[in-house]
């Protein structure tokens, strides 16, 4: 059974790119437009990765990864942060919410796959 990434973006382009490069590698996802979207997709299943926008309207990465890292079954979810956002302060306050990683966009594709790969749940 193919592994579940949940892939949270604003932007639907952005979310097909990520997608079609994740089923690409094998993956099965699940988009959410924001973070308040995504909470509501995140139902108990098991998701092996979440990959979050940080600028997004409704709530934004940040709060959202907050959410997520109380929720028991995802508490210890990897969590990448793909975003235009390259400010190191950002970055710290991704890292303190609980992002494993930072990827800046635009980005290569197999960039995103290879960080998936490594950091995936078994």
């Amino acid at each position: 059974m193919a592994k579940l990434i949940m892939v949270v973006d604003d932007s639907a382009s952005m979310r097909r790119v990520v997608s079609i490069a994740l089923k690409g590698a094998g993956y099965d996802v699940i988009e959410g437009c924001d973070g308040k979207d995504a909470l509501t997709k995140l139902t108990g299943q098991k998701v092996h990765m979440i990959i979050s926008d940080v600028n997004m309207p409704v709530m934004d990465g940040i709060a959202f990864l907050k959410v997520v890292k109380q929720m028991p079954a995802y508490k210890f979810t990897p969590v990448i942060m793909l975003t235009t956002e390259s400010a190191e302060e950002k970055k710290r306050e991704g890292q303190a919410a609980g992002a494993r990683a930072w990827v800046v966009k635009p980005f290569q594709p197999e960039q995103l796959v290879n960080a998936v790969q490594r950091l995936c749940l078994p």
